[in-house]
């Protein structure tokens, strides 16, 4: 199956054709095995579906009803393009998922289960994380596990080398790409083959250009996308793109993370995961970031996209009509909600964030460290494109969109009427 054909697919929902297997819960159904917990999962990379195994683990062994879990991974791009039709069809009880509108969006369809009454239980979480977590309607669906901040990533070693300084502008940032051409690197480490990797620079240009409230109106489909100020976030694209690894929609990110890693390329647009998962144990301590650079004084570096992943239960999963398996599901979120639940994750996967305020970061890494000052810093946080969008406007109309504007880059008035037409259409149905 194509990747476009994934695409649309994610769009179409539960329609005529049948989901593959990808997808497929193997519940037992109503009365079946009730203290069998069946977890959705798209941590498919081997740093994180080790970690999350650990917790699982953790998770049985504390288990007083002696519950178990069972994990159905799948490809993490898979997941994400299905996810519509797989919510909608047979999901497991417990699934991985996104803050924010992603969260929302299937909230409002009615696709998961509200666990406010949980919410009213649970320590260590800002108001911050409990909006993030909150539908339209005011009630909450999500648990919140972990974030991860998005900046530019490079090697301290490298850096060091050429006697490279951190940008703070955008200009000083473009000066640095030439000077790393100059001295045979690939200046910027680019990828778009998964299709949602530019989205962190196209969000990071916009919100440096226009602001964080103009981006989140775009977002939400209340701005034109023909309007002067996201055709300037393409033009300051355009100005970088030269200085970019060419080929990118043909790349993996963990090519380009890896091409970083070996000293090919000398900085990246990433958040901490993806980097860190790619770089090896002996190479952890070399990886450095900073924010992406000022555009527009009057908006800095104020917003940070720090994106939020979590677990949800799904309405549809047929073994959650049981009320015996209802109770197994929430108190695993219940214990997801814990500091201990993320101290035991994080103790594997050193490349995010705790977001209960009693885990313990006393074991973060110089670098864990940073990127809590680079976000406790901002004044705004966003999600990520694909998250604070509708995700039938981020996988049918702007990955396509991206993947052409990387290809050809001349004709923006061309590109942003055409999302622009798309979006009126999209937007204008109900959700």
């Amino acid at each position: 199956m194509s990747r476009r054909n994934l695409l649309r697919g994610a769009a179409i929902g539960a329609g005529a054709v049948a989901l593959p297997s990808l997808l497929a819960a193997c519940g037992s159904g109503p009365g079946g095995d009730s203290k069998t917990i069946r977890m959705g999962s798209n941590s498919s990379d081997a740093v994180p579906k080790k970690a999350f195994a650990d917790a699982f683990a953790a998770y049985e062994k504390q288990s007083k009803e002696d519950r178990k879990i069972k994990v159905n991974t799948v490809d993490h791009n898979t997941f994400q393009e299905n996810i519509n039709r797989y919510l909608q069809g047979k999901p497991d009880d417990v699934f991985m998922w996104f803050a924010g509108y992603r969260m929302q969006f299937f909230a409002q369809k009615g696709l998961l289960y509200d666990i406010s009454d949980l919410w009213s239980g649970f320590q260590g979480f800002s108001d911050a994380l409990k909006a993030q977590s909150t539908g339209a309607d005011g009630k909450q669906y999500f648990v919140p596990y972990y974030y991860y901040p998005w900046a530019v990533f490079h090697r301290a070693s490298v850096f060091q080398q050429h006697g490279y300084t951190a940008p703070k502008t955008f200009d000083q940032y473009v000066e640095l790409a030439k000077q790393m051409q100059k001295d045979k690197l690939d200046p910027i480490a680019f990828c778009d083959k998964d299709g949602w990797p530019a989205m962190g620079t196209f969000d990071y240009l916009n919100m440096r250009t226009n602001g964080y409230d103009f981006h989140k109106s775009l977002m939400a489909g209340k701005e034109a996308w023909t309007d002067k100020r996201v055709k300037d976030v393409f033009d300051s694209w355009r100005r970088i793109l030269p200085y970019c690894q060419q080929g990118a929609n043909g790349r993996t990110w963990q090519e380009a993370a890896q091409s970083l890693q070996k000293k090919q390329s000398g900085m990246a647009v990433f958040g901490l995961p993806h980097v860190g998962q790619q770089f090896p144990k002996e190479d952890q301590d070399d990886i450095a970031f900073f924010p992406f650079p000022e555009i527009d004084p009057q908006y800095g570096q104020d917003a940070v996209e720090a994106p939020i992943d979590g677990f949800l239960l799904a309405k549809n999963a047929k073994e959650l009509k049981n009320k015996q398996s209802l109770e197994s599901a929430k108190d695993l979120l219940k214990w997801l909600a814990t500091p201990q639940a993320e101290d035991v994750y994080l103790a594997g996967d050193p490349n995010n964030i705790a977001v209960n305020s009693g885990a313990d970061t006393a074991k973060y890494s110089p670098l864990q460290k940073k990127a809590v000052e680079l976000v406790s810093g901002a004044k705004q946080i966003s999600q990520f494109l694909d998250r604070d969008t509708r995700p039938d406007f981020a996988s049918t109309v702007m990955i396509p969109a991206i993947q052409k504007f990387i290809g050809n880059p001349k004709d923006v008035d061309g590109l942003v009427n055409d999302i622009e037409r798309q979006k009126k259409s999209i937007f204008a149905t109900e959700g």
